[in-house]
């Protein structure tokens, strides 16, 4: 092939309208993310970005919006007990997965019901 992947810009999720504050409360104050201005004129269309470290995540509006329950990005994290922890603090449901028996994770859902898998980077 005359190309190459090099890696993945961001990952976009989904939610509904006037939810902002939802986003934010959930991806920065509990998952400790930052929030990232949203440059216009995409701003206008609603919506909020984050980023930690290397992973770049934005929320996009969606007037008729249906959560990813199957669809989800993988991120890995260190401190992966942590992270549990202040989920389960918040009142978020960590569910735990043994499938893969040499990789340490659990899937969590967002406040929109978007599921999200977290990975044990050590």
């Amino acid at each position: 092939m005359p190309f190459t992947f090099v890696c993945i810009d961001h990952v976009q999720l989904a939610m509904p309208p006037g939810e902002e504050s939802r986003a934010v409360a959930f991806y920065r104050d509990v998952l400790g993310m930052e929030q990232v201005p949203k440059p216009e004129p995409l701003a206008s269309r609603g919506g909020v970005w984050f980023r930690a470290g290397a992973v770049t995540l934005h929320m996009g509006v969606e007037r008729e919006f249906q959560p990813a329950r199957k669809a989800h990005p993988g991120l890995v994290v260190k401190g992966i007990d942590d992270i549990a922890a202040a989920l389960e603090a918040a009142g978020h449901d960590v569910r735990w997965s043994d499938e893969l028996p040499e990789v340490r994770r659990f899937h969590t859902d967002d406040p929109f019901g978007n599921r999200l898998e977290i990975i044990d980077g050590g």
